[in-house]
Parts: C-alpha cells; structure tokens; sequence
C-alpha cells in the first residue's frame, strides 16, 4: 500500500516538474532580457512593457485560436491589472539593478506574498516549509544590508512592489481550469490598463526605442511571458501556494548566472553568499517529510 502511494505521489511530482522548470527559466529570461534592453538605452521601461504585453497577448491569443478545439479567451479584469502593475513596476526598476539582484528582490516579496495567503487562507505551513522561508529570507537581507554593492533604494523598493503585483498574479491563476486561454486573457485585459496609467508611463523622458530594444521585448514577451506564464498557471494549480512560492526563489539564482554570462555583471561575493542562503532555504523547504502529519484545522484570517 505504501509503495503504490509512494510511486503515486512520485508520479504526480514528475508531472509538474518539468512545466515549472520551463517555467523558472522564462522568468529568469524575463530578467536578462530586460537588463539587455534598458542597459545601454536600446529601449524605455515604458516602451518594453507596452511591447512585451502587447506582443505576449496577441501570441497567447493567436494559440488559443490555432487549437483544436479553438478556446475562447479567459482570464478577469484583476489579473490583467495585477500582470501590468509588475511588468511596468518591473521594467521601471530594472534601470538600476543588476539581473540577479532585481530578480532576489523580486522573487522575495512573490514568496512574502503567497506565503502570507497561505497563512491567511488557514493553509498548514509546516515548521520545515516556515524554516525554510526563512532562511531564504535572510539571504535577501544579505543583499540589501548597506554597503557598496546594495541596490538602490527606489529601485528596489518598486520592484518589491511589483513582486507583491506578481504574487498577487501568481495568487489568481489557482484553480485555473483553462491555463492557456486565462493567461491569454489575462494578457489581453492588461492592455487597457496600459491606456489608463499611460500619463504615468511616460512621465519624465518619453518613449524611445532601436531594434535591438525592440528585439528584447518581444523576446520577452512571446517566450518568456507569453509562453512561460501560460506553463506556470498549469503548474500552481498542482501544487500549493508554499510549494509555488519557494519553487519561484531559484529564479534570481538564475537570472545571477545569465547576467554573468550573457550581460558582463560581476558575481559579487554578496550575491553569491545570498544566492546559496536562498537555494538552502529552498532546498529545505521543499524536502519530503518521513511522516505526514494530520494538523488540526486553523482559523482563517478572514474569520470563522
């Protein structure tokens, strides 16, 4: 009995494996592509969100429509929402910082975000999962205590919030039974949104973009965005909001060693003391338990 729920579960697990790891990586890509575009000026913040949604939408939507049988478009009007504020806040942040430092901050308050729902929602954190969350915490506070090497503080600060934008994201595609054709409409409602924040856009400089910006973006958007957020709503909705939040903090380990290796940022020793403190606190917390244990149920904090 014990074997064939072992390999049951084994089995369930493979099952998402590969879809969340196709899905890590995009959104490490997400972060390299950015870097690429804004670092020499090849394109605005403005201008790339603009083309990354615009571009990932219609991909997403021509998809749905090429199946057989052709989907109709999902998605709500909060998630259109919740996807422009982190692309834009995303965008705007990545002026200053470094691939994997944008992408540690970024990941951190996503996994603040579910982490605290779950809680809310009266979801069981187990002492290894809160342990663990933790630990990868504490590599973030590694990399923004004061010196040198700290990002800058308006910087970081908007690409928290667009973390907490992306969580929030993340938050509502569970229990999506139409992956593919949600994200697509949840692209798609995100580009009004676009039209109502336009002022704040593009306030300040306006837009400005090369072909090589022009490139990047749409990388962005058709691969990375597009096709790997359409992967990522099938994956949350197999695995817990802890599960989907801890699996999301080896993205700024990956998006650290593509600046390295695709754009030139140096590997300081801070974002690599930080970036093994958050795979141990991953490693942990993701770690099978010997024994499941049945708790009893909690209060929600939304009340009884």
């Amino acid at each position: 009995m014990s074997t064939g729920t072992t390999s049951l579960a084994g089995h369930k697990a493979r099952a998402w494996l590969w879809p969340a790891l196709f899905s890590l990586v995009a959104f490490a890509a997400n972060s390299v592509f950015c870097r690429l575009a804004l670092k020499n000026g090849a394109i605005d913040p403005a201008s790339f969100t603009v083309v990354r949604l615009a571009s990932g939408a219609v991909f997403l939507l021509l998809l749905i429509r090429l199946r057989r049988p052709a989907q109709r478009m999902g998605g709500t009007w909060r998630a259109g929402l919740a996807l422009c504020l982190y692309a834009f806040l995303f965008s705007a942040a990545y002026l200053q910082l470094s691939a994997g430092a944008g992408a540690l901050l970024l990941f951190g308050a996503v996994q603040i975000t579910m982490f605290g729902f779950a809680w809310c929602k009266g979801e069981r954190i187990s002492a290894r999962g809160l342990l663990g969350m933790l630990i990868a915490f504490a590599g973030l506070l590694v990399l923004l205590l004061p010196g040198a090497s700290a990002p800058p503080f308006s910087s970081a600060l908007l690409m928290v919030i667009s973390g907490i934008a992306w969580g929030a994201y993340t938050l509502l595609g569970r229990g999506s039974p139409r992956p593919l054709a949600d994200t697509a409409g949840n692209f798609a409602r995100s580009l009004p949104w676009l039209v109502v924040l336009a002022p704040l856009l593009w306030l300040g400089a306006g837009p400005h973009l090369s072909a090589g910006g022009l490139l990047f973006a749409l990388g962005s958007g058709v691969l990375a965005s597009g096709a790997g957020y359409a992967v990522w709503y099938g994956v949350v909705r197999q695995v817990s909001a802890q599960q989907a939040a801890t699996l999301q903090l080896s993205v700024p380990v990956l998006a650290g060693l593509g600046g390295v290796a695709l754009i030139g940022e140096p590997l300081s020793l801070r974002l690599l003391l930080a970036s093994v403190v958050v795979l141990g606190g991953i490693a942990l917390a993701l770690a099978p338990r010997r024994q499941a244990l049945q708790a009893k149920p909690r209060k929600s904090c939304a009340g009884p």
